[in-house]
Order: C-alpha cells, then sequence, then structure tokens
C-alpha cells in the first residue's frame, strides 16, 4: 500500500572503514562494522522511527517527528563512540556523519521515496567528522533548547538539486581527541583570532566570525572561489568553533594542509583546527607539480 505524509529522513554513514580493513584484516574490521552498524539501528526503534534500509557501512530510516530523528541521532553518535571507548582495537579512525531532511515521503512496500529522501542523502556530502546535518524544516520542528543547539551554515548547493538547501550543523567533538593540536602550538585562548585570510593567485579575502561558514570551491555560490578544475564545486569549508578556525574536507580528492613547521595533514572528510599561517591543498598536496591551493593567514583584527 502507498502512503504519502509528512516524515523524516535520516541518512547515517559510518566513514573510516576502510582502513579499519587495512589495518585490522577482514575478519576482525567485518565484526567492528557489523557492531557498529547493529548499535546505531538500535537508535532507531527506540526514537519512534524505523529502519528503511541498511547501505553496506550505513542506513537509511524514517521518522515522524523531527524530535525523533535528531535525538536518535544524537544517540547514534553515543553509540558508536560508547563502542570506540570500550574496544580494545585502535578505533579512532572511525567517523559517523548524519543528514537529515523532512518533507512530503512516498512509502512503498518498505522503501522510501521523494525530495526528503534526496537532500538527506545528498547532506552527507557536506557533513563532517561526526557531524549531523539538518534541512531548516527539520530545525523549526525542535525544541527551542535542541534548535539553539545547531549552527547556521546558509544555503548550501547539494549535488543534483537546482535550489540551494538552508543548512544546520551540530558538531560531536570525540572526547580526547588530539587532532587540534598536534601540528604546532594554539594560540593562548584569551589572544582568540578573528579573522582568516585567504589567498588564491591574485584573489584574496578576509572572512570573519560572523562570515563564518566559508565554503571554499568552483561553485558560483562558494564564499571563496578557486576556479581550478582539480577543485571540487564545495571542496572545503571553513568554520569557527571554540576560539579557533576549523577546516574540513567535503571533496571527492581530498584537502592537505601544509603548515608553517612543514607539516603536511591530510584530510579525507576530516576536520582540523589552522592557525598560524600555511597552505591549503586542494585535490592534492600543496607540494605537488600544479596542485591547486590557498594561502592562509590567522589574524586578530579587533582592537585590544
Amino acid at each position: 500500500m502507498t502512503q504519502i505524509s509528512q516524515r523524516c529522513m535520516l541518512f547515517a554513514d559510518l566513514r573510516g572503514s576502510t582502513a579499519l580493513f587495512e589495518s585490522l584484516g577482514n575478519a576482525a574490521a567485518t565484526a567492528v562494522v557489523s557492531q557498529s552498524i547493529a548499535a546505531l539501528q538500535r537508535t532507531v526503534p527506540e526514537g519512534h522511527g524505523r529502519v528503511v534500509k541498511t547501505l553496506g557501512d550505513g542506513l537509511m530510516a524514517v521518522f515522524a517527528q523531527p524530535v525523533d530523528a535528531v535525538r536518535a541521532a544524537l544517540q547514534m553518535h553515543e553509540a558508536l563512540e560508547d563502542i570506540i571507548q570500550h574496544s580494545n582495537a585502535p578505533l579512532q579512525i572511525l567517523r559517523l556523519q548524519i543528514g537529515i531532511a523532512r518533507g512530503e515521503v512516498v512509502e512503498l512496500q518498505g522503501d522510501c521515496f521523494g525530495d526528503a529522501v534526496n537532500v538527506s542523502a545528498r547532506l552527507l556530502d557536506h557533513a563532517g567528522d561526526n557531524e549531523t546535518l539538518i534541512t531548516a524544516d527539520v530545525r523549526d520542528g525542535l525544541p527551542e533548547s535542541l534548535a539553539q543547539r545547531f549552527r547556521d551554515l546558509d544555503r548550501i548547493n547539494l549535488r543534483g538539486r537546482v535550489e540551494p538547501v538552508q543548512v544546520f550543523a551540530l558538531g560531536l567533538p570525540r572526547a580526547g581527541d588530539t587532532a587540534a593540536t598536534l601540528f604546532g602550538d594554539i594560540p593562548d585562548l584569551l589572544d582568540e583570532p578573528d579573522t582568516i585570510l585567504l589567498r588564491w593567485g591574485r584573489l584574496s579575502g578576509e572572512f570573519g566570525i560572523d562570515d563564518m561558514p566559508v565554503v571554499i570551491g568552483r561553485s558560483p555560490q562558494a564564499q571563496f572561489k578557486v576556479t581550478d578544475s582539480h577543485v571540487s564545486r564545495a571542496h572545503a569549508r571553513v568554520d569557527f568553533h571554540g576560539g579557533s578556525f576549523q577546516l574540513s574536507d567535503l571533496s571527492y580528492n581530498g584537502t592537505y594542509v601544509q603548515f608553517a613547521s612543514g607539516e603536511i595533514v591530510s584530510l579525507r572528510r576530516g576536520s582540523c583546527l589552522v592557525h598560524g599561517a600555511g597552505t591549503i591543498g586542494l585535490g592534492g598536496a600543496p607540494t605537488e607539480p600544479g596542485s591547486a591551493y590557498v594561502e592562509f593567514e590567522v589574524l586578530r583584527r579587533k582592537a585590544r
């Protein structure tokens, strides 16, 4: 029987499993991935939702109410974190991205179809590590205390869709995550930066905290446009969190950051804090011949 109704669609994607197979071997990695997906699935009926299907390293679920979908997403992140914290294997490489959209959904023979299905799936293309992205329709259906936890990413162009979509993000920093401090000293929080300067060839732009997020890419809608064939339409995103600028990779070819120390950080759908000055490679390391790269410098412009 065909049913058409307003629903919230949730897509969850577990990333990092390929590297897990390389490090743990097929049998152990398969057990970890299966355990993780099963843990994610258990949160859905608890949140009054239904698992539509599992998708390799992820799943698709449907909920009647936005608050149930978002709370299930939060429980999914907690479930994965619990597995990581209580495992004897090094599972920190695992990351969870979730996209949630609300709209008219056609439910037919157990499957779901419609714009909300497509949008929620495409949101995963723009989600950073352990991040949940939702549309404005989802946020509008949340209690204020929960809605306030999401930051506005402005209107984002989704693959295969003509009109941009208003997107909000909730990032969940992993306990004990030291990625932010691996590459040099972070400036004293009492002297927080407030501006990031980006340069590509003759093009330059200064972006303050109120301008965040800033998307770097080929798209006409990107706040910092880099019109190079190696660069994705939405290649990377700069945000401001907890007194620091953060760079997230959104591309298929990767983003690389070279700091003043010479250390190069490879981001594959990952994130890192940027500070001082350095170079961002788009689709290849900044040192590779022919690579498109953007120079950055983190500044403090406000009067003391």
